[in-house]
């Protein structure tokens, strides 16, 4: 019965417009962290429904006492990424909330009974072409980074490395952010996924400095497929002002074209508009990258185009 409640998830709404956010909590171990943890989930919960996605929480229910065959939260995780379309313009969330391990042989997300690796997500994410954001809001997660990137996917950690490994506070600010207009860091009316990130990761670190203590994690954003990740200190606003010492371009550009809550503009588009505007503001920042070797004919003959391609967008037209 679960498994099938888990397939009514993903094909309950016909709108293949609703993003689809996945929310898995870990299990807490001690009653500060299990509430800690719940009241993430709460937060994500409520941004879903202020977006209008398809949520579905895994690890906070309580499991009946004669339940002896009933599916473990591994088992219901993986059911739900099963049950997702493997394509589309839609965006799928993948949340994990709490607590993770890492040592030099794996790395894994603490769920109630059986835990979760990175292998395992990476595996049962592989199929999937239409836009993918993994959040890990837990110790630990920056082991997750490089496995876990890919074309058109979006990740989160709340460390830098598996050996961050303490309780990560990141995943209560991320929760709190992604639906804040408070994190509307461009003033644009909604909170992307960078600014929710950015404005997170600015309290994460805050509350160490104000403790006087030690930071003990520091989150990284990957968006551009390298699985090398961008840290926080080097935007300024939304837009990064630093650039590896290789010139790979940063990452944060698909993250900013991002948000789970969208505004009325946002709304008025398809996903498949919004999927080629993006595509198109892509090609710009590309462009805006190239400008200093073009000839100023050159660049603003191609600056027209794009801009005139996403003007018909907004149009109407393609």
């Amino acid at each position: 019965m679960a498994l099938i409640c888990l397939g009514a998830f993903a094909h309950a709404d016909a709108n293949a417009d609703r993003a689809s956010v996945i929310i898995a909590v870990s299990e807490g171990g001690e009653a500060q962290y299990s509430d800690a943890f719940a009241k993430w989930a709460a937060h994500w919960e409520q941004a879903c429904d202020a977006g209008g996605a398809k949520r579905l929480t895994i690890g906070l229910d309580k499991p009946a006492p004669d339940a002896k065959d009933a599916p473990s939260d591994r088992e219901k995780l993986k059911a739900a990424l099963d049950a997702e379309p493997s394509d589309g313009a839609n965006e799928l969330w993948l949340v994990l909330l709490g607590h993770g391990t890492a040592d030099a042989k794996d790395a894994k997300f603490n769920l109630r009974g059986d835990d979760v690796s990175v292998a395992e997500i990476a595996a049962w994410l592989k199929r999937f072409e239409r836009p993918v954001i993994v959040v890990c809001a837990f110790s630990a997660s920056g082991a997750w980074l490089k496995p876990l990137a890919a074309p058109g996917r979006v990740i989160v950690t709340a460390t830098k490395s598996g050996s961050e490994n303490n309780y990560a506070r990141f995943g209560g600010y991320l929760s709190q952010a992604i639906a804040d207009p408070a994190a509307d860091i461009d003033k644009d009316g909604e909170t992307s996924l960078l600014e929710a990130w950015l404005t997170a990761a600015r309290k994460a670190a805050e509350f160490y400095k104000e403790e006087g203590r030690l930071a003990t994690e520091h989150s990284l954003l990957e968006d551009n497929g390298d699985g090398l990740g961008t840290p926080p200190d080097w935007f300024s606003g939304v837009r990064a002002v630093k650039k590896a010492k290789d010139g790979s371009a940063p990452d944060g550009l698909r993250a900013a074209q991002i948000h789970l809550v969208r505004s009325a503009a946002e709304r008025a588009l398809s996903a498949e508009q919004r999927a080629q505007r993006d595509a198109l503001e892509r090609e710009l920042a590309a462009l805006r990258d190239r400008k200093a070797g073009m000839k100023e004919d050159e660049y603003f003959g191609e600056l027209e185009a794009l801009l005139l391609k996403i003007a018909r967008i907004y149009r109407g037209g393609y």
